[in-house]
């Protein structure tokens, strides 16, 4: 594919240099090679495709990267990443050592704030924006958010508190499912000029400043006639009363209509925080796409003529749908199941529940702290609600948890999908701290499961817990094959289970390392060292008997999780000190390493992470005074057992 243009432009400045009448031929060039990038690493298609104007129109007009441009979330920053110096890098997306799927912060003087996560970008903004006032300096500060971010409680926060400060603040509102107002073709770009326009600002601030020496009544009912005859117009109310000064809807593919709006703002004198509406398209440009923009949100490698996603097959179902199937069986015999999910129902398998029951799925949006409490709200009226949220997200609501949720002992339950590593997505939704923030919380039960079969369990078990909260963890992708139980089958609340029995080494795994562990207690067990291992599948209640046995039983106890440092380990280990379990045996922890982790293939990840197979055998031989990975031998040549 011919870019002639796009091979021109190394950053924005060579952008810049270009006549407005290329930028259209532009844009589509830059649509071309994010089709094709993307095809070959995978990652965020349609919301890209969906701003590639915009982001032309926006490094035209703004002098990045001295005005900040902050893109929330990022799944919408591939064209942004290639226009900012990065396309000869643009096929390394999301692999490991190459450029991450978001804006973040040390790969580019262009990415000014890191995102990954919903609806941050208005509040960062605002920061930005006073800081460059504190500091005297004068530059822009440019926010695009989307509708659905949109739907977040802290995007209103913010632009409450920038309406009140009045500083300059551009927030871009980027309307890709025409959700809130679509536009009127012409009328509307003109409109949006002249709302933008600085004679229509300048009149406007001459008429603030009559109305001001005119009675208070005269000065409102100026504000409200102004009001009534923009919102009609252009649907722009909610915003003027939060404070911002609205312009839109308008094209967001039409850079006609884009430029001189954006110029207009600016070039404004003191316009105070203003929102433009931008009405885009998902996937606009190629057509799979557009016809598809869930199927085309995220994708694998994918073939560009057919668009068909080049998925690896596996034997085994996905640990979400494995929750959703299950849970969705279980809601069948039991009318008070409910579920509710902030806005990802295909990703925490949450639309499978609703194929079956609609009328008890709930999905509230981004708003995880009022999914909580809407969650506990349905508890404490007999219901059974599973909130279905992402284990980083779930940290959005942590008060929620704690105080709608644990002190008053409701019963909701936590089906925390992408726990632990995640691969691709990197250490902005690696699952990490779930285990050590729900337990320290009295009177939760927290489960985890090693395979899909344990994870069909927990959601039975927790559709039964009535007189506590309780939440259960499992990991993204897919199951390792194992037969999967009976319908209806429950585990005793902290009971763990023996896996494989030895006599030297216990490995006690909790949660999804449970295939490493067995792998590692192959390996020791072929050099010499006899090795049981445990699946603890409780973190609270923990199993007391089960580790008090593997305490008296062994010579070295490892304990492993997919997990921060204060998680599963910490219950265990304050265990083992409390009945004076550690005089005889090594005890050794096994937890993620203290360090975010960038994007690499899941495996690389637990390599640093310390919970590997290899690891576990590493902290092993450590225990058991073996050098090296070497085994010591007695005088005898046989294998020293500690």
């Amino acid at each position: 594919m011919a870019t002639p243009l796009l091979d021109t432009v190394k950053t924005p400045a060579d952008l810049r240099a270009l006549a407005e009448s290329d930028l259209p031929a532009l844009a589509e060039e830059l649509r071309e090679e994010t089709i094709s990038a993307v095809s070959v690493t995978g990652g965020h298609l349609g919301a890209g495709l969906g701003v590639v104007e915009l982001t032309v129109a926006l490094h035209h007009v703004f002098e990045t990267p001295h005005d900040r441009l902050i893109w929330d979330v990022g799944h919408q920053c591939y064209p942004h990443k290639i226009l900012t110096g990065r396309r000869d890098r643009i096929r390394t997306l999301r692999q490991g050592g190459g450029l991450s799927g978001f804006t973040k912060r040390d790969e580019s003087d262009y990415d000014p704030f890191g995102a990954a996560h919903s609806s941050t970008s208005i509040s960062a903004g605002l920061g930005l924006a006073v800081a460059r006032d504190l500091k005297e300096e004068r530059r822009n500060v440019v926010a695009v958010i989307g509708d659905g971010a949109m739907s977040a409680g802290m995007a209103y926060e913010a632009m409450n508190n920038a309406g009140s400060m009045n500083s300059r603040l551009v927030v871009i509102l980027n309307d890709n499912d025409m959700s809130i107002a679509p536009p009127v073709g012409a009328m509307s770009a003109y409109l949006s000029r002249l709302l933008s326009s600085k004679q229509y600002l300048s009149l406007r601030n001459l008429g603030k400043q009559l109305a001001e020496r005119f009675p208070r009544s005269w000065e409102k009912a100026a504000v409200k006639a102004e009001e009534y005859a923009r919102g009609f117009v252009t649907g722009g109310t909610l915003f003027e009363e939060l404070g911002f000064y609205y312009i839109g809807p308008i094209d967001g593919h039409n850079l006609e209509h884009l430029l001189p709006v954006l110029k207009n703002v600016r070039d404004a004198e003191d316009p105070g925080p203003v929102l433009i509406h931008v009405v885009t398209q998902k996937g606009k440009g190629y057509e799979p796409a557009e016809q598809s923009a869930d199927k085309y949100h995220g994708v694998a490698k994918f073939d560009i003529v057919t668009g068909a996603q080049h998925k690896p097959k596996s034997n085994a179902p996905s640990y979400t749908k494995v929750f959703g199937d299950t849970l969705a069986r279980a809601a069948d015999q039991d009318d008070k199941i409910v579920a509710i999910t902030a806005a990802m129902p295909s990703g925490t398998g949450v639309n499978l529940f609703k194929d079956r029951h609609p009328d008890r799925t709930f999905d509230v949006g981004i708003a995880e702290q009022h999914a909580v409490t809407f969650a506990a709200g349905l508890a404490s009226e007999g219901f059974r609600p599973f909130a279905a949220i992402y284990s980083t997200f779930l940290q959005r609501a942590y008060d929620q948890v704690v105080h709608d949720v644990a002190i008053q002992r409701l019963p909701v339950r936590f089906a925390i999908d992408r726990a632990g590593f995640v691969g691709a997505d990197g250490a902005t939704h690696c699952g990490a701290f779930d285990i050590a923030y729900l337990g320290n919380l009295p009177g939760f039960v927290v489960m985890a499961a090693s395979d899909e079969a344990e994870l069909a369990r927990m959601v039975q078990t927790a559709a039964v817990i009535d007189d506590a909260p309780s939440a259960f963890r499992y990991p993204r992708g897919d199951g390792i094959g194992v037969d999967m139980p009976e319908p209806g089958e429950v585990l005793e609340i902290g009971k763990g289970r023996i896996v494989r029995e030895g006599s030297t080494v216990a490995i006690l795994s909790y949660g999804a390392r449970l295939t490493e562990s067995l792998k590692a207690a192959e390996t020791l067990g072929a050099h010499g060292y006899s090795t049981t291992v445990a699946d603890a599948r409780f973190a609270k209640p923990l199993d007391v008997d089960l580790i008090r046995r593997l305490a008296r039983e062994h010579a070295v106890l490892l304990t492993v999780e997919e997990g921060a440092i204060g998680g599963f380990a910490t219950q265990v280990l304050d265990l083992l000190v409390r009945e004076d379990l550690t005089q005889r045996i090594k005890v050794r922890p096994l937890f993620m390493a203290d360090a975010f982790i960038d994007h690499d293939r899941p495996e690389t990840q637990a390599e640093l992470g310390g919970v590997s197979a290899g690891a576990i055998v590493t902290a092993a031989f450590a225990a058991l005074g073996v050098k090296d990975g070497a085994v010591a031998l007695d005088a005898a040549g046989a294998p020293i057992r500690a």
